[in-house]
């Protein structure tokens, strides 16, 4: 699936959620929480503005970020059985470096 996003929007492959705990003690999977780590896999052209520029946007493709919780829409890639995330720059919190 090709996507190409519009605006301020980025789209993040969320990681791997993780099924043990630093201790070793296995969760299943109703206590496990949705990952706020994330991949970005492509970015909008950046934000228009009044006066008709775009401000660019301070991620790139490949970048791993951090997300607040609720960010963004899920969608089900069913090609690559994956679900990735469509949200506004705004939800990321930082860039991990």
């Amino acid at each position: 699936m090709n996507l190409r996003p519009l605006g301020d929007r980025i789209i993040v492959r969320r990681h791997p959620e993780e099924s043990k705990t630093a201790g070793g003690i296995v969760l299943p999977d109703t206590a496990k929480k949705k990952p706020q780590k994330g991949t970005v896999l492509a970015v909008g052209p950046g934000k228009l503005l009044k006066d008709g520029t775009r401000r660019g946007l301070q991620v790139k493709e490949g970048d791993t970020i951090l997300f607040t919780a609720w960010a963004g829409d899920e969608f089900k890639d069913r090609a690559k059985d994956e679900t990735i995330l469509v949200m506004h720059e705004e939800d990321v919190l930082a860039v991990l470096e």
